[in-house]
């Protein structure tokens, strides 16, 4: 695992030669919520004409069929990615390797694809044997504190919760909306049993590795593994927990705080010794 300092780099191409296989996040990378991020696209498409794999690594609570639609009508080429995993895609297994068929959902009625599949059947919560969380039911109204009290009922009954999305928070445009990840933060601090489906955790990272492997027709060791994103929480921390470099892209979920465009060196440095990881690289935006 790298240690260099956190530095501006020209561009992806300083670093590709190093890697075969980029686990990249979508949301902040690739779009902001609403526009494509065209030079990010681009540099990944390059890196795949060279040789390389890219797997698309998101904290969208739903499968990774929705994930496509979404990139297509954003007009995110093709050409950017191999393979996407999301970790909708993770919570569903969670839910089939423990055998449950019924579950009590909190979230929008949009997240439902999640629970597309007749054999699980979204019930109450006093019939439900576990619950998953995919969001607020309102983000543009609710606070994550909204749902304390249907937390204190599952927490007396003892159910897990499987958070299929751990972001805490997610910017659409200039917007900043509340995720899954503050609700299940909520129930993890009361003592509830959390079950944790995507980044920064271990299940996600494994399930993109084996994509990747699958493209390249080869296990891919994890130090020619790259990964991008602009989440301190969630992608440099689960990079950095997996054994995987990561390039930090300044720009997203942390743009305001550090200086869009030009990140500040300082705040920087105060961001990541307050974590205490550090990526091998930071690029406003994802570029070559």
């Amino acid at each position: 695992m790298s240690n260099v300092s956190a530095s501006p780099f020209p561009g992806f191409s300083a670093l590709a030669p190093g890697y075969e296989l980029a686990l990249c996040d979508v949301w902040g990378v690739l779009h902001d919520g609403l526009n494509a991020h065209l030079s990010a696209a681009d540099a990944l498409t390059r890196f795949r004409e060279a040789g390389g794999a890219v797997v698309l690594v998101s904290n969208a609570p739903r499968p990774s069929e929705w994930v496509v639609t979404s990139l297509d009508e954003k007009g995110v080429p093709r050409s950017a990615w191999d393979a996407i995993v999301t970790s909708g895609d993770v919570a569903k297994r969670m839910i089939a390797d423990r055998g449950f068929s019924r579950v009590h959902h909190i979230g929008p009625e949009r997240d439902l694809p999640l629970l597309g599949d007749e054999r699980i059947a979204r019930v109450p919560l006093e019939d439900a044997p576990i619950a998953v969380v995919t969001g607020l039911v309102d983000d543009q109204t609710e606070v994550p504190e909204d749902y304390d009290e249907r937390l204190a009922v599952m927490k007396a009954r003892g159910l897990a919760l499987i958070c299929a999305n751990p972001d805490l928070v997610v910017m659409v445009g200039e917007q900043r909306l509340w995720c899954a990840g503050a609700i299940a933060d909520r129930y993890e601090a009361m003592g509830g049993e959390t079950l944790w489906a995507g980044k920064p955790y271990a299940p996600i990272y494994e399930a993109a590795m084996r994509l990747g492997s699958d493209v390249l027709g080869r296990p891919v060791p994890r130090e020619r593994v790259i990964a991008i994103g602009d989440a301190v929480r969630t992608d440099l921390t689960g990079a950095t927990d997996a054994g995987i470099d990561c390039v930090f892209v300044a720009d997203g979920i942390h743009g305001e705080e550090l200086g869009r465009g030009a990140p500040d060196p300082e705040k920087l440095d105060a961001l990541f010794a307050e974590h205490g990881y550090r990526p091998v690289a930071v690029m406003p935006q994802l570029a070559w």
